[in-house]
């Protein structure tokens, strides 16, 4: 069934005239590699990949939506439709638990324990954890589900969290909403004053024998709104002044929860009170173990009376253990899994009929989008832009929306019920809201329609917010839009494509036109002023000094304004340049560089760079280089792995299939690989401890030079790093259970001693570019380092203590520079730490570089050793100058939208930088920026002044290589 349905895309393409993948690409707006995978046949595309070939190859959507259903449903083992959809589901989806669904939410027991606990014990706590953990989950079906019937009130801060915090206590004491909001915006100290008068009515209508009502518990789940939808400074200053002040007073009758996700940590620093208040009141949520994710999946089916598959459950504990945030995706997937149910029981095969945990949600929005005719689907790009809120160094997050402001999208109301009833948003009588940020992560739909235009994104969320604050105060002539911010709303709004005139909503319009008709009247009326001064003056030297004045004023003016339009239009171009990348990346470069050379900035600059970068853009999984400049990339598939030279002009993707152990019914599973640190010798071990090693330079010939099962004891349970010493002829494994070994390529008899086992699990493993020391990464963070120069008796010398081994790719964790004399680690609180390992025995602590905002998890020395690349979870590498170690120089940093965890690694150039990670993008980062702009040139035809009226109409010519 797969293999006819991927001839039937292949007969499809013959028809359409043969295209080439690259040229289906840009129809797609996908990338080739997944266009050809869809028609090679090893697997079943996704939903969205499969339309998105059919319609650029001009076929029947309609009918290839309905074919791949046929094929999905055969190949999960389904004769016919999934199971219907009746009875209560016993997932929500990517909803948050409420307190309505205690009964079902299951697998943080022992978090809420805690935090009844922690909230009885003191008066305000700090509840920070990552998107995708649950935060509101425990609060709401956790904690407030827990306390009742104890008094709580919840509260999210939204856009203005005076009004929100008026609304929710007026509900609770009885009181006009109105009054409160006034009360509250006239002293902070207020809310603590009305807590205390609701608590002693409560008292006194309690019986004599009866105990005191207690304390209100207010709750403010996602905290975070006051920083990413709260425009208004004072109003954020009054809600941190205002829960403070509850808290802190000496007769307080409160107590306060904040629900915070954990990229707003820094943010909360910023205010000494949070800072002071929550010093020593925080809780951290993370991941769930096995014992607890097997409780989320199986007691609520359990509890339904319905039973969920052992291979199901075993499968969804696997792949959500090792995703970070995967809390609504498995979530999601459930509850789509038990739609697809057969009677009663949850199975595997409904699981990937649904999409498994990764394409689950995906599969979910792009039918619904899919399904809709082209005026729709424009409707339906317009309402999700607007439920999205922009990231200013963060993530970007939700957005709370008012009915009001989607009242007047064509076809909104329908819309939105179809979005509600397949759980990707959520509704109450006034507001939508994305159901849950996993949609923003992990759709890439979305994800494409947020990066097309961000600057024009943010310049339509201002223009929103301006237009509802004119309409607040009474459409008052004060609010309306002015200078700068008028000709950037204008011009924005001008360059709406045709048919996205529902872009801007009747009351945005309205402001706009109000905002350009009190500027005509300004200058009318500034116009009629002039002409009566002019009257006015009758002495002429009065009008020399007044022309002289107007003169320069016009020529400052002007030079602002060919400022103004110049770094406006450089920015234009770059989003064009960044579009252009995969279809024209020589162009995408040279406007890249041409609109750095008009507006030089450093924003600008680190475009450019990442266009450079993107240009070379590879899928991998693990990447080596070989002095001669060759660099190769490994991909692990769903039936075989590859590898190929990403440098080569006619690179695919495909590769050449390496002779592999196959440990699944699917395909390898790799469970460690490293490159010879000449790039040219690969060696990797399976989950089931087969190890294998390849000579590169014998390529094409596939047949490995070593291929043995590691024997009983080598890997137990797992050999999860792996490292090949600077002869290419010896491997040194590590256990994730603790414990090493070295073997001799080649040789499976020739076993040498292991290195003594330490009983902590290794979690990183390096050999020095000498190859006489070994250096082996403890997950408690310490590093040990071994005399293998005799490799049949290493030796243990001395250690170095750092921060725990939050990531670590393949020893991508430790680097020692050439000569061996320093050796660099990630450390403590989201560092890189270097040491000097003159002396082996007594390593020195050098320096600690700090910057980042997450965990490192990978480091690289430059083969000079006078530059350190460290690259952390927060999605960036810093560059650093160690010419002199004690005063290391953070030069630059490289960020590019990768998971974590990633590698960064120096190429033998000494100035090339490869960023990756496992399964991500492979980007290429030319550090020297003389020599990226030389190469550009070098290799970029000369801009002529069509070109340049084209892209930079009204600038003056400039050719960027002159």
């Amino acid at each position: 069934m797969l293999l006819r349905f991927a001839g039937e895309l292949r007969r499809l393409r013959e028809r359409a005239g043969r295209p080439t993948y690259r040229e289906l690409a840009t129809r797609a707006h996908y990338s080739a590699a997944a266009l050809s995978e869809a028609a090679g046949g090893r697997k079943l595309p996704t939903l969205a990949v499969t339309l998105a070939y059919v319609t650029a190859c001009g076929g029947d959507t309609a009918g290839w939506m309905a074919r791949w259903r046929e094929t999905a449903a055969e190949l999960a083992g389904e004769a016919a439709e999934p199971e219907p959809h009746g009875g209560e589901a016993p997932y929500v989806g990517l909803a948050a638990f409420q307190p309505a669904d205690a009964a079902r939410f299951f697998g943080r027991d022992r978090l809420v324990d805690e935090l009844v606990a922690r909230v009885r014990a003191t008066r305000f706590l700090g509840v920070f954890g990552p998107s995708g953990y649950g935060k509101s989950s425990v609060l709401r079906a956790g904690l407030i589900a827990r306390l009742e019937p104890e008094p709580v009130v919840v509260l999210t801060p939204g856009a203005h969290p005076i009004e929100e915090c008026a609304v929710r206590i007026a509900a609770r004491l009885g009181e006009s909403a109105a009054v409160l909001r006034s009360e509250f915006a006239a002293d902070p100290a207020n809310l603590h004053l009305r807590v205390r008068q609701a608590m002693a009515a409560a008292d006194d209508d309690r019986p004599d024998d009866q105990p005191d009502a207690g304390d209100l518990v207010l709750v403010v789940d996602q905290f975070e709104e006051v920083f990413t939808l709260c425009a208004d400074a004072d109003e954020r200053a009054w809600l941190i002044d205002a829960l403070v002040t509850a808290t802190r007073s000496a007769n307080s009758r409160t107590r306060v929860v904040l629900g915070v996700r954990a990229d707003f940590y820094g943010h909360c620093a910023r205010h000494p009170e949070l800072v002071t208040a929550l010093r020593d009141s925080q809780i951290l949520v993370g991941p769930l173990d096995e014992d607890e994710l097997r409780d989320v999946i199986v007691k609520p089916a359990e509890q339904a009376g319905l039973r969920v598959e052992t291979a199901l459950a075993a499968r969804l504990i696997a792949v959500t253990a090792n995703e970070p945030g995967a809390l609504p995706l498995l979530s999601h997937v459930l509850l789509e899994t038990w739609r697809r149910r057969h009677g009663t029981t949850l199975t595997l095969g409904g699981y990937e009929s649904a999409g498994g945990l990764r394409h689950a949600l995906t599969r979910t929005a792009e039918d619904i989008v899919a399904g809709l005719d082209p005026a729709r689907r424009l409707v339906a790009k317009q309402l999700f832009l607007r439920l999205c809120a922009l990231g200013e160094g963060t993530d970007d997050a939700k957005r709370r929306v008012s009915r009001e402001e989607l009242a007047d999208l064509p076809g909104a109301p329908e819309l939105l019920d179809r979005l509600a009833a397949a759980r990707l948003v959520t509704l109450d009588r006034d507001n939508v809201e994305l159901a849950h940020e996993a949609l923003i992560r992990h759709w890439p739909r979305l994800r494409e329609w947020l990066t097309e235009d961000r600057e024009g994104l943010r310049i339509h969320r201002q223009l929103t917010d301006a237009a509802l604050a004119w309409k607040s105060l009474h459409r008052d002539a004060g609010a309306l839009y002015r200078g700068a911010r008028l000709a950037r709303a204008q011009e924005w709004a001008a360059a709406l494509p045709d048919g996205a005139e529902e872009a801007l909503s009747p009351l945005e319009r309205e402001f706009l036109h109000a905002s350009r008709s009190a500027l005509v009247a300004e200058r009318t009326a500034e116009r009629l002023r002039t002409r009566r001064q002019r009257r006015l003056v009758a002495v002429l030297v009065v009008l020399v000094v007044f022309a002289s004045v107007t003169t320069v004023s016009a020529v400052l003016a002007q030079h602002d304004a060919t400022e103004q339009r110049n770094a406006a239009a450089a920015q234009r171009v770059i989003t064009q340049a960044t579009l252009l990348v995969r279809t024209d990346p020589d162009l995408a470069e040279q406007l890249g560089l041409a609109a750095y050379r008009l507006a030089p900035t450093p924003e600008n600059k680190d475009s450019l760079l990442r266009i450079a970068a993107a240009t070379a853009e590879r899928q991998v999984d693990q990447v080596g280089f070989e002095p001669g400049g060759r660099i190769w990339g490994v991909r692990i598939g769903e039936t075989a792995v590859t590898i190929n030279d990403v440098t080569d002009p006619d690179y695919s993707g495909d590769g050449q299939p390496l002779t592999t152990p196959t440990d699944t019914a699917d395909g390898p599973t790799v469970d460690a690989m490293a490159f010879a640190p000449d790039g040219r010798t690969l060696a990797m071990v399976t989950l089931r401890k087969r190890v294998q090693a390849w000579d590169l330079t014998a390529l094409p010939d596939r047949t490995p030079i070593a291929s043995f099962t590691a024997p009983p004891g080598a890997c137990d349970p797992s050999c999860s790093q792996l490292a090949i010493h600077p002869d290419g002829r010896t491997l040194a494994f590590a256990s994730s259970q603790g414990g090493a070994w070295l073997w001799r390529v080649g040789d499976p008899t020739d076993a040498l001693r292991p290195i003594p086992d330490s009983g902590v699990g290794l979690r990183g493993i390096a050999f020095s570019p000498d190859g006489r020391l070994l250096a082996t990464a403890e997950e408690s963070g310490r590093i040990v380092l071994w005399d293998v120069a005799e490799a049949a008796t290493p030796e243990p010398l001395g250690s170095i203590r750092t921060g725990s081994v939050t990531y670590a790719l393949n020893g991508s964790w430790i680097a020692f520079t050439r000569g061996t004399r320093l050796i660099a680690t990630a450390g403590r609180e989201n560092t890189a730490v270097i040491h000097d390992i003159s002396d082996p025995r007594r390593p020195r602590h050098v320096v600690t570089l700090s910057g980042h905002a997450e965990s490192v998890s990978s480091v690289s020395f430059s083969p000079d050793g006078r530059m350190l690349a460290a690259a952390s979870a927060d999605q960036t590498t810093a560059l650093w100058d160690l010419r002199r170690p004690h005063a290391a120089r953070l030069v630059g940093r490289l960020s590019a939208d990768l998971e974590v965890p990633h590698r960064a690694a120096f190429g033998p150039d000494g100035h090339t930088v490869a960023t990756a990670g496992k399964g991500q993008r492979l980007l290429l980062w030319e550090t020297d920026f003389a020599r990226l702009t030389a190469t550009i040139c070098a290799r970029s035809v000369p801009m002529d002044r069509a070109r340049w009226n084209r892209y930079f109409p009204g600038v003056e010519y400039r050719e960027p290589c002159g």
